[in-house]
């Protein structure tokens, strides 16, 4: 009753999933950079993420890995679960999944994604999803799994409707303060739960990523942003007041010295919400 994918792009490592399901992103999701990316779904056997973590830790294979976790569950037939490990990516579908369920995984040591859904509006959902990864191979993993699970909303997802929807994603020294979380976003109850996801992963980028586009505070552009400064109650040089108003709007990590980062700039006019 779910659609998700398990991926990994370099040295990121994550799992994006929705479903009419309350909480989803409290079952399906294991992530571990260097070891492994699992998403267990259908009649979820949580044990699974224990045992496929436990098995890719121990240098097996990823496909043999899976094959041997499903192999002794006798409630393997209703179930669903993909994974990626250092070598690649397996995904597994029971026989007594609810129709429509599949999946597809590929990719190698670098690269790899399984994609899988059950109870779904049919085989376009899973399709929408592996043609959207293609597509967005230029993208951070955490942006690119976002564009595939909203290829499956798109496509129709889970044919009961919709409830809940999760992303999480690390990486080695990535995230706030180096903690190797670049996104662990859940939204439980929602009727619209991947898009209110969406929405949650762009405060995400804003608050949580760094200088991007970074325009010089010179001229009129300088006059502008000390205007809108004190008008917000912070008056005075340009860049001190600029570095005490980004840290009370918790911009903090946009910060650039004799500059202003374009989204920060966006949100000190009012064009994005912050």
């Amino acid at each position: 009753m779910t659609f998700s994918i398990a991926a990994r792009d370099g040295d990121a490592w994550g799992v994006a999933v929705a479903s009419k399901f309350l909480a989803v992103g409290s079952v399906v999701p294991r992530v571990v950079p260097g070891v492994c990316a699992v998403a267990t779904q259908a009649m979820a056997r949580v044990a699974y993420l224990d045992e496929l973590e436990a098995g890719l830790r121990a240098g097996d294979a990823t496909s043999a890995v899976l094959a041997a976790a499903t192999a002794a569950d006798p409630g393997r037939e209703d179930r669903q679960v993909g994974v990626v490990g250092p070598d690649g990516a397996a995904t597994f579908t029971g026989s007594g999944c609810m129709t429509w369920a599949g999946g597809e995984a590929e990719g190698d040591g670098r690269t790899a994604f399984a994609v899988q859904g059950n109870i779904l509006t049919g085989p376009e959902v899973v399709e929408a999803m592996v043609t959207a990864w293609r597509a967005q191979a230029d993208l951070p993993l955490e942006t690119r799994l976002m564009a595939v699970l909203l290829a499956g909303d798109a496509a129709g997802g889970d044919s009961r409707g919709r409830q809940s929807a999760a992303l999480l994603v690390r990486a080695p020294g990535a995230g706030y303060d180096a903690s190797g979380v670049v996104a662990d976003l859940r939204v439980d109850d929602h009727p619209d739960a991947t898009t209110e996801l969406a929405r949650l992963h762009g405060l995400s980028t804003l608050y949580f990523g760094t200088a991007q586009d970074v325009r010089s505070l010179t001229g009129e552009l300088r006059d502008e942003v000390g205007a809108r400064l004190a008008a917000l109650g912070h008056p005075g040089e340009v860049e001190a007041a600029l570095e005490a108003w980004m840290g009370e709007a918790n911009l903090e990590n946009r910060h650039a010295a004799g500059g202003i980062d374009a989204r920060v700039l966006a949100v000190l006019r009012g064009e994005e919400q912050g």
